[in-house]
């Protein structure tokens, strides 16, 4: 059926769920704040002036104030000819994107009650508004709305649904999203059944995912590789990589093969965890099954190595890199160089910089960060001021953490006037400096305006002290009188 194909019967059971909320929401459509700042537009008097107004207004999500919004809704709801359903679940999505859901709910009755039909994606959005207000038992006949008129859920209206019954625990509501998927023609396939075991794995709820998994195996369904990846990948990151292993060994023993990104998975959280011995049989696995490493495999265990000190064997790691044609990029230079900086091996991060840029990888920020780091480290603040303007040059622009880098370069070398002036550029670059840094420089260049010295240590504790977010009041009364 068509967009806009509502029966009688489907809107009437649709309008008894709305109503079941007992939800009644007063609309200030004489805001005259709101009536003014529209009115001055001559483009908004007009009905094809407000509905470009409010489509802009949605598109560029500059909505802040309900109100607004409301008072928007009410002109379109009262305009001549009546705008799409369309129009209206763009604001719609904009008012519950403001979290309030049981508003919405009332202007989805509002609509209705003018004779315009809901469609797919204001149905998806009431099931959110239901999820969000512990309803779920109502989004789930939202859905039942939905099969009615015949539509197919896309995965965004079933993500909503199973975000609910997640946030709940609800195993049982899940498994009953598929007995009614089922039950409405829809084949239980590995697309549809893996919509929502996606949908509970990007919820951080993979250990419902498999529970799903097991009752789903239990009928006709069966898991693919790529469902299998997924629930392996959210396992690891909820630090459950026991469990994902266990179903390394079920996926096998069903005869699905791992691949590349299998292996990269279980490889990432053992090397998360320290288990050096599972991931090195991990690796050697891979190799005997003919699964070639990649970059992002490689990359891992660089990192790895170098968090945890073992720079030899990480540079030897980027050997075998080189020698297997597998390109190193900027993820491995930079790990590289962090390690050697975390070892105060700053001549060594240098050189491994130096490599990158001839064999033509380009550093980020990310990577000229971590040698300023190490430079303001040792001291070296001359080469890490160099570094800093180089980057600019280079077309690579400085973030927050490049600045506070500098910043606790220079005032730890007690060069508090250039670092005023670094912070007044990045302020000027759209770069606002952090709520700690920015109350550390104003003390520290009152302290300085007032005679006091501020040197090193001086800078570095008043830096530490604003970090911790736990500043005493006596200190803080204490700092006042200093300045």
């Amino acid at each position: 059926m068509g967009r806009g194909g509502f029966s009688a019967k489907s809107t009437s059971s649709l309008l008894f769920v709305c109503n079941r909320l007992r939800i009644r929401v007063s609309l200030p459509f004489h805001s005259s704040y709101y009536y003014s700042t529209l009115t001055s537009s001559k483009n908004a008097e007009s009905p094809n002036g407000l509905l470009k107004y409010v489509r802009n207004e949605c598109k560029s999500g500059s909505f802040r104030n309900v109100d607004h919004a409301l008072e928007l809704f009410d002109k379109m709801l009262h305009s001549s000819p009546l705008p799409s359903i369309a129009d209206f679940t763009r604001l719609l999505g904009a008012i519950a994107r403001m979290k309030h859901y049981s508003q919405v709910i009332t202007l989805i009755k509002q609509i209705e009650s003018f004779g315009i039909p809901p469609d797919l994606y204001t149905l998806t959005i009431l099931i959110n508004c239901f999820c969000h207000l512990n309803r779920v038992d109502f989004g789930f006949s939202v859905l039942a709305t939905i099969f009615k008129l015949g539509y197919q859920p896309n995965r965004t209206t079933l993500n909503t649904l199973v975000k609910g019954f997640g946030l709940q625990g609800n195993i049982a509501g899940a498994v009953r999203l598929v007995e009614e998927m089922e039950k409405n023609g829809h084949e239980l396939d590995a697309n549809s059944c893996g919509k929502i075991l996606h949908a509970l794995c990007e919820i951080g709820k993979a250990d419902m995912a498999i529970r799903l998994l097991r009752k789903m195996e239990e009928g006709k369904f069966k898991a693919n590789l790529v469902l299998y990846n997924k629930i392996i990948d959210n396992l690891c990151k909820d630090k459950l990589v026991t469990e994902a292993l266990n179903l390394l060994s079920e996926m096998r023993s069903k005869g699905i093969q791992p691949n590349i990104i299998t292996y990269t998975r279980l490889f990432q959280g053992l090397c998360n965890f320290g288990r050096w011995r599972e991931a090195t049989t991990l690796l050697s696995e891979m190799v005997q099954r003919k699964v070639v490493p990649n970059v992002h495999t490689f990359n891992i265990l660089v990192d790895t190595l170098c968090k945890k000190g073992m720079l030899t064997e990480a540079k030897e790691v980027f050997d075998v890199m080189i020698q297997r044609g597998i390109e190193p990029d900027t993820i491995t230079y930079s790990s590289l160089i962090d390690g050697y900086c975390l070892q105060n091996k700053t001549d060594d991060a240098v050189k491994a910089f130096n490599v990158m840029v001839e064999r033509g990888c380009l550093p980020n920020v990310y990577s000229y960060s971590i040698l300023i780091h190490g430079y303001c480290k040792n001291k070296r603040i001359h080469e890490a001021r160099s570094l800093f303007h180089e980057m600019s040059n280079k077309g690579v622009t400085p973030n927050v953490v490049t600045y506070t880098i500098m910043l606790e370069g220079l005032c730890n070398e007690g060069l508090i006037d250039e670092a005023s002036e670094l912070l007044e550029k990045m302020d000027g670059n759209s770069c606002p400096p952090n709520d700690e840094t920015s109350k550390a420089m104003k003390y520290l260049k009152i302290m300085v305006d007032k005679g006091f010295s501020a040197n090193a240590t001086v800078a570095t504790m008043l830096v530490d002290l604003l970090s911790s977010n736990q500043v005493d009041k006596n200190i803080q009364e204490l700092l006042h009188k200093i300045v």
